[in-house]
């Protein structure tokens, strides 16, 4: 049996991306055993990736910090005797403790000045790619061909129960539209006023009789009190309540989900779930949902950048002000 390590990367959007990687992995190698190294909070993610065996929870910057930690996590991949790696993370760091766990085979991009590390170097692509693109193309070079480059994840049979019963209790029965509206960003620039999300919610509430579900963690809490203090009527408010397969329920249960680019909006797409995605400063050529789900993108060209903008000292960030309400309210007809 073919024992493979893949180092997938470090947020939930991306790990969601590298799904098709594991897919194809197996497709290949239909009797091989897929071990992933990846930090603890995308744990959940992974755990609702079906081709995945086992997980290895590693995160330098906190829990791996210090010298003991990582010559745990180099124990336990040397003894594990793998035969291959394939890194999806470009960090020399992880190149060197995969090369000091002598893993005969490593395949990956030679970023980080890594390149003496890796025995099968994958060369930087000249055009753009899809995040997911640019992961399957290292599994590619290495001669594994890509079937299906959709993104899927399973949603736990324990979680989705869990979700359903607390639906039922809280009253959101399927007579009126469930509708998750998630109003948080991994960054201040992807955020959508926080006004519009006030207007927004109170239309969908009062005028269209939906369900208003606003998910997140409790960072989120005080953007929300901001977003729903004005309502009369107010949403669910479930921020900090569930965790990542618990959300994924969530969302599977539920009928359409609103968000900017952020992790929950791939989630929904690879459960199947309708979205509308509010994109400003980052490019859905490069970050946007590749689940069966359907989506509707809203993007206005405001003439700063044709690339994704990182410029988090831009004064405002008009790209998400230009999308109105009423857009987001014709978008869902």
């Amino acid at each position: 049996m073919i024992k493979i390590l893949v180092v997938n990367v470090n947020w939930v959007g991306d790990v969601v991306f590298s799904s098709p990687v594991f897919r194809s992995i197996k497709e290949h190698y239909p009797h091989c055993h897929i071990t992933c190294l990846a930090p603890q909070r995308v744990r959940g993610v992974l755990e609702s990736i079906p081709d995945i065996d086992a997980i290895i929870e590693y995160d330098d910057r906190t829990t791996h910090r210090s010298l003991v930690s990582k010559i745990k996590v180099w124990v336990q991949l040397f003894r594990s005797r793998f035969h291959l790696a394939f890194l999806l993370h470009g960090s020399l760091s992880r190149a060197l403790l995969v090369f000091l766990a002598g893993i005969p085979f490593r395949v990956g991009y030679p970023t980080k000045k890594r390149g003496f590390l890796l025995t099968c170097r994958v060369p930087l692509p000249e055009e753009t790619l899809h995040r997911s693109d640019y992961y399957l193309r290292i599994i590619e070079f290495f001669g594994i061909r890509v079937r299906d480059r959709l993104t899927y994840l399973q949603v736990a049979p324990d979680a989705r129960k869990k979700m359903s019963r607390m639906l039922e209790e809280y009253g959101m029965d399927q007579a009126h539209p469930r509708i998750l509206v998630h109003v948080g960003a991994n960054w201040n620039l992807k955020r959508w006023p926080l006004e519009s999300f006030t207007r927004l919610i109170d239309q969908l509430i009062n005028n269209l009789k939906a369900k208003v579900i606003i998910p997140g963690t409790k960072e989120d809490l005080p953007l929300i009190d901001m977003i729903c203090a004005p309502l009369k009527n107010k949403p669910w408010i479930l921020a900090g309540k569930t965790d990542l397969k618990e959300l994924i329920a969530l969302i599977s249960l539920s009928d359409l989900l609103i968000t900017s680019d952020s992790g929950p909006l791939h989630l929904a797409s690879s459960v199947g779930v309708k979205t509308i995605a509010l994109f400003g400063p980052t490019r859905p050529e490069i970050t946007g949902p590749r689940g069966k789900g359907r989506s509707y993108i809203l993007q206005h060209d405001v003439g700063c950048n044709k690339d994704a903008c990182y410029d988090l000292t831009c004064p405002n960030n008009i790209c998400m002000q230009r999308i109105t309400v009423k857009e987001v309210l014709d978008a869902m007809r």
